[in-house]
Parts: C-alpha cells; sequence; structure tokens
C-alpha cells in the first residue's frame, strides 16, 4: 500500500505549486514514471496513476480546491470523478466532504422551490421541454423572467444558456445536478471570462498567424475569417459543435480556469480541415462547414490540446503557449 501511494505521489506532486525539481512544464522529471506511463498507455490503460493521484486528493478533508484545479488544468478528469470534482470547483458542493451530504440535501430543496413557483405562476408545464425549464428557473433566481405577457422567442443570451443546457443535459442526467451545473457553468464563465470573450478571436488570429500563415491570409482574403463561428466556439463553449466525449475534455479546463482552451480548439478545428478550408471560395461555404462539421476526428483535436510537453505533439499547444 504504501509503495502504491508512492508512485501515485509523482502525479500528485505535480499539482502543489512548488516542487523539488521541475521541467519547464512544471511536471516533476521522474524516468522510472515516465516508463510506467508509456507502458500503461501501450497496454490501453491511459492515465491510471492520474486516476489514483485524483482518488488521493478527493480524500482529503476539506478538499483543496486549488489542487483541484491544477490537476484538472493538467489531466483529463475520469469519468467517473468528473461530475463530482465540476461540482466541487464551480461551488456546487464545499470543500468539507463531511457536508456534501447536507449541502446536497438544500440544493435539491431550492430547485424544488422554484419549479415549483414557475409552475404555480404558468411559467412552465409538464409539456416544456426540460432545458426550457431550467432557463426560467435561472431567470427567476437571477430576476430577469420576464412577465408572462412580455414572454418572446428565447434572445441570443438564451440561446447560448440553452445550448449549454443541452450539451449538459446529454452528459448529466439527474435534473437536479444537471441544472445546478448548468446555472453554475453559465455564471461561473460570464463572472470570470465575460470581459476576456470579445478578445478571443484576436487570439485566435494571432496563433493561427504563428502556426499556418497562409491559412490565416486566405481566410481574411475570402472574408471568412470575420464570419467563423465565434459564437458557437467562445460563448457556448463549444456545445452544439463537439460530441459529447470531447466537450467534457473541454469543459474541464473551462471549468477549473482558463478560456484559452477554447482558442486552441478552434485553432486546431481550422488546421485539422486546413485543405478542405482553402479549397473553399466562398465565406458562407466555410461557416457553414464549420458549424457541421463530422465529429469523427474530434478526438485528434483534443489530443493535441492535452497537457503534453511540445514535442510529444505536433501543436502541443496547451503546453506550448
Amino acid at each position: 500500500m504504501d509503495q502504491n501511494r508512492q508512485r501515485t505521489g509523482n502525479v500528485v506532486d505535480a499539482v502543489r505549486p512548488c516542487g523539488p525539481t521541475t521541467r519547464s512544464d512544471g511536471m516533476a522529471e521522474d524516468p522510472q514514471r515516465n516508463f510506467r506511463s508509456a507502458y500503461y498507455e501501450k497496454v490501453g490503460f491511459r492515465g491510471v496513476e492520474e486516476k489514483k493521484s485524483l482518488e488521493i486528493l478527493l480524500k482529503e478533508n476539506p478538499l483543496d480546491v486549488e489542487k483541484l484545479n491544477t490537476f484538472s488544468q493538467r489531466f483529463p478528469l475520469p469519468s467517473m470523478y468528473r461530475i463530482h470534482v465540476w461540482k466541487v470547483l464551480l461551488g456546487i458542493l464545499p470543500p468539507h466532504n463531511d457536508s456534501h451530504s447536507l449541502v446536497g440535501g438544500y440544493r435539491r430543496e431550492q430547485y424544488q422551490d422554484v419549479l415549483e413557483a414557475l409552475t404555480v405562476m404558468r411559467f412552465i408545464q409538464r409539456a416544456t421541454p426540460q432545458t426550457l425549464v431550467y432557463l426560467r428557473m435561472f431567470q427567476l433566481e437571477s430576476q430577469l423572467l420576464p412577465r408572462r405577457s412580455e414572454t418572446t422567442p428565447p434572445d441570443n443570451k438564451d440561446e447560448d444558456f440553452l445550448s449549454v443546457a443541452r450539451a449538459m443535459e446529454e452528459i448529466v442526467e439527474e435534473p437536479v445536478d444537471c441544472y445546478w451545473l448548468i446555472k453554475c457553468f453559465v455564471n461561473q464563465f460570464n463572472n470570470r471570462f465575460g470581459d476576456s470573450i470579445p478578445h478571443l478571436p484576436k487570439s485566435l488570429e494571432y496563433y493561427l498567424s504563428l502556426e499556418e500563415p497562409p491559412l490565416l491570409n486566405y481566410l481574411k482574403i475570402t472574408g471568412a475569417l470575420a464570419m467563423l463561428p465565434y459564437g458557437l466556439w467562445f460563448r457556448r463553449c463549444f456545445a452544439g459543435c463537439l460530441p459529447e466525449s470531447s466537450l467534457q475534455r473541454v469543459w474541464d479546463k473551462v471549468i477549473s480556469g482558463s478560456c484559452k482552451i477554447l482558442v486552441f480548439v478552434a485553432v486546431e478545428i481550422l488546421l485539422l480541415y486546413k485543405i478542405m478550408l482553402m479549397n473553399m471560395s466562398r465565406p458562407e461555404g466555410v461557416v457553414n462547414f464549420l458549424c457541421n462539421m463530422p465529429q469523427e476526428n474530434t478526438d485528434a483535436i483534443l489530443e493535441d490540446t492535452r497537457p503534453h510537453p511540445p514535442t510529444q505533439h505536433p501543436m502541443g499547444f496547451w503546453t506550448k503557449w
């Protein structure tokens, strides 16, 4: 048991703010760990040490949110722990493990109270789509609920919320958890990154100029650069664009504190389909393709944005920049 803890300790050390010896990517050098990791990946047990390390972090009481944030930035979260970690990072659950059951009960009661209020006010009915229920609940709690006589079709902000809600509904089955994750995800994203979102297209242009100047020039000349689906990519965090398996890995990074991952994924998409895009003469065709792109290659996109040293991937954006 002590030996197992020593092995997983290598990864736990990697998510600590400081360490005795670090490489340029912040990870402790350990040839034995590198050999084990390569072996595990070869036999199909990729990330086994990371999983054990996360389990150690989750046993701490209180939980160290800073370490969980750092872990989520550096490694993809194991699916069996993802929702729990998201809840902690989004503040749905407190750091103290012994309070989780109590706080979870409060969250459920609040959900039921808001749901009942909307039902009494006749804003929702049994036939109301669940994502629209989540939107009305969010509006009520944010004091943005319109008068029933003034109810209009969803505006752009509402559509952004509904896109996130539809994606989260595919990830989380339980309605109470789903609503709280949507609400806290949207609130955290807007509060933390709201001022940065308008600048992300310029960031994309900058990184694309470094990686593939001919593609950038082509997009400028055809007028497609200004028409790229920035709203889908940056305001909706790729909800409705990437399949569930890939989207979760992007949201790991967003929830743990980085909106830069959105730029890197967008650049990778453009690079992946570079030849196809440069054969399109009309900007509308470029935009239509990117809004409805085939999803079978998204795993390759996410591989290049995983936190590996640049030498291990053709791009390695996540550590390269």
